[in-house]
């Protein structure tokens, strides 16, 4: 029996350089107790070599026993920088889910979820309200038009805080939803670049073999923004996504009668989000006991961060986050009219109200805009505005 461990590096250097000896065997298993006794018949080479190769196929096998928990752990330790995360979302997308959906609710609240939403609708800002008149005149001005968009799919980065009071007077309801189009396409696709440059600043950081400090900070702060427990970083991915512009544009139609509703004019609530904790406005006709409110913001942008947060995030929408990750991983665009199908409980309406987005999105050509670009922003431009 050995009586102590067998020390493989002493073994393994001279099995690497090819001069282990039969006599170095010999001295090696003497000097860990083994019992070497002489035969006074001629030694019988060919034996003593398929004993020496058993040997050291032996210490082989028992090297990556001992080394392989190593090279496991290290591998675990790599694979949050490999490449694979880019098109690996619907493998562990229903794990990912049910474990992270799960546990936000219970874990995170609302302000924990929001605060660089609310601290951005805090900066000061020029919250000038102007008439609708002047907004036509500006976008005239600078020809910006939807027709022009449709065609060319770019979009002037002319940036409004506030909707126009004078919206809900419009009675041409073709010139009220082209104005108020208008008025949040470059919002909406703002938001969405700031998401797409995140994305890709995470599949960079995901692919490096190590991360700096900065690195690292950025990862923490998205953790905490997109609701991301255990810091897992699949989860991330599939929640840091950009939303279909024509699916928002119709939802902001929808939940605000195209700028025309009161939580529009007086909170720039373009999606109706619900708050118990937050500013907002109180729905008229609500019971008695009801503590809800609807998010209130000081600027537009704001609400459209809110929005694209909420679905990003909330449990709700899990099944959204669902399908837009599979649409990904099969190299498909991110289509509103399949991705619709997944809001059922946006609204109390479920399927109905479904139903009432798609109809906006095919009635008024809202796919036109997915493709758009928003242009370089310009001095001379924001000095109009």
């Amino acid at each position: 029996m050995i009586k102590n461990k067998i020390s493989l590096s002493k073994i393994n250097r001279s099995f690497l350089k090819n001069k282990i000896t039969i006599k170095e065997i010999q001295n090696f298993l003497k000097t860990r107790g083994f019992s070497i006794k002489k035969n006074k018949r001629k030694i019988n080479h060919h034996n003593l070599n398929s004993f020496s190769k058993t040997f050291l196929v032996s210490l082989i096998v028992i090297s990556l026993f001992t080394v392989s928990p190593i090279l496991i752990t290290f591998t675990k330790q790599k694979m949050i920088y490999s490449k694979d995360y880019e098109n690996n979302s619907k493998n562990n997308l229903t794990k990912v889910l049910e474990n992270q959906d799960s546990k936000l609710d219970s874990d995170l609240n609302e302000k924990y979820l929001f605060d660089d939403i609310i601290e951005f609708d805090e900066l000061p800002s020029d919250t000038v309200r102007l008439s609708a008149m002047t907004i036509q005149e500006l976008f005239e001005s600078t020809n910006y038009n939807l027709e022009d968009i449709r065609k060319n799919k770019l979009v002037k980065p002319i940036s409004l805080t506030l909707l126009p009071n004078e919206i809900t007077k419009i009675e041409n309801s073709q010139k009220r939803k082209e104005l108020f189009i208008q008025i949040i396409l470059p919002l909406i696709i703002k938001e969405n670049n700031y998401i797409k440059s995140d994305r890709i600043k995470l599949f960079s950081i995901l692919n490096k073999s190590k991360n700096t400090k900065l690195e690292k900070k950025w990862l923490a702060s998205k953790f905490k923004q997109y609701g991301v427990v255990n810091n897992d970083l699949s989860t991330l991915k599939i929640r840091m996504d950009e939303v279909p512009i024509s699916m928002t544009i119709a939802q902001a139609a929808k939940e605000t009668g195209w700028g025309t509703s009161r939580f529009a004019q007086e909170g720039n609530a373009l999606f109706g989000q619900w708050t118990w904790s937050g500013k907002g406005l109180r729905p008229k006709g609500a019971d008695s006991d009801s503590t809800h409110k609807v998010m209130k913001f000081r600027v537009l942008q704001a609400s459209v961060k809110a929005y694209q947060r909420n679905l990003n995030t909330h449990s709700s929408y899990k099944a959204f986050r669902s399908a837009r990750a599979e649409l990904r991983d099969e190299g498909k665009k991110l289509d509103s009219l399949i991705l619709s199908n997944y809001l059922d409980k946006y609204a109390e309406t479920g399927k109905e109200y479904v139903k009432i987005l798609q109809k906006i999105i095919k009635q008024n050509d809202l796919t036109d805009f997915d493709d758009a670009k928003l242009l370089p922003s310009s001095i001379a431009l924001e000095s109009l505005i």
